[in-house]
């Protein structure tokens, strides 16, 4: 994207648009939106306008209107890679993966450098569970933007998925190398070495991101796994009593009916526990 240094103010609309691109820059959205309203008053065809108009809206979360204004430039220029990846943006917004993937497919095909729409793309592909897909634009987006750990964890979670479970941890370790204190991915972590059995190392994942987020009810459920896994039902029942404190309503029919319990749930601790908390 441009920035404000770099545009030549040669009438009112260069000097309202390039007060537009310095607001949008600092995260003034409202205020950027009106300098860019400016401009198309005066010149309803300038891509651009449109564009970071888009953007703008987007950050507003008014995504129907950033739709419309990302639509406007491609009938302008259906050739502009950003108009592409802000519709992308907003159809993931809402939900629409199927027609995102269409628009950061178009964006990435106009830019094949852009890291960002690439890790986009991933992401739809992530939500409508196309792993395999979902890994290879992952590793596109890495190949262009190696320290984005949010790119190393959702890789992960779509190698997961496909039970590729030790390039999974893999992916994790390459996350939390760039963001020590990612309290989500330790937790991740810890859920993929209690798959593989590592009940210790699971532990001590989970341990970590309480060090980070101590009220972490998903850490303290994984660590009642761990110990439920082994079979250590006091050990089990004093962590899921912990979960029960933080997040009772989110956990209780979960502690219930999660079979990961199923060498445990028999044990009168646990059983107290469910009862009490119900």
């Amino acid at each position: 994207m441009c920035s404000y240094s770099s545009i030549e103010l040669n009438s009112p609309v260069d000097a309202w648009y390039g007060q537009g691109i310095a607001l949008y820059d600092i995260g003034r959205y409202r205020g950027a939106l009106a300098k860019f309203d400016q401009v198309l008053i005066q010149q309803p065809g300038h891509a651009e306008a449109w564009t970071y108009r888009g953007y703008a809206l987007i950050e507003l979360e008014a995504y129907s209107s950033a739709e419309e204004s990302f639509k406007t430039v491609l009938l302008i220029n259906d050739q502009s890679a950003l108009a592409w990846h802000g519709l992308g943006i907003v159809q993931a917004k809402q939900g629409v993966y199927e027609a995102a993937i269409t628009s950061f497919e178009q964006a990435v095909s106009l830019n094949p450098n852009d890291g960002k729409a690439l890790y986009n793309l991933a992401h739809a592909q992530l939500r409508l569970k196309q792993f395999k897909n979902a890994i290879a634009s992952f590793d596109q987006s890495l190949a262009r933007r190696p320290h984005s750990y949010h790119a190393w964890y959702n890789r992960a979670v779509a190698l997961a998925a496909l039970r590729r479970y030790e390039q999974a941890i893999h992916s994790l370790d390459a996350a939390l190398n760039l963001k020590p204190d990612c309290h989500y991915a330790w937790n991740y972590r810890g859920f993929v070495l209690n798959t593989l059995k590592r009940f210790d190392e699971a532990i001590a994942s989970f341990d970590s991101a309480l060090q980070h987020r101590p009220n972490n009810a998903n850490a303290w459920y994984g660590r009642a796994v761990s110990y439920a896994l082994q079979g250590q039902a006091e050990a089990s029942a004093q962590n899921l009593q912990r979960v029960l404190q933080l997040s009772p309503k989110l956990f209780h029919n979960k502690v219930e009916t999660d079979p990961l319990f199923t060498q445990v749930r028999a044990a009168v601790s646990v059983r107290s526990l469910i009862r009490d908390s119900a």
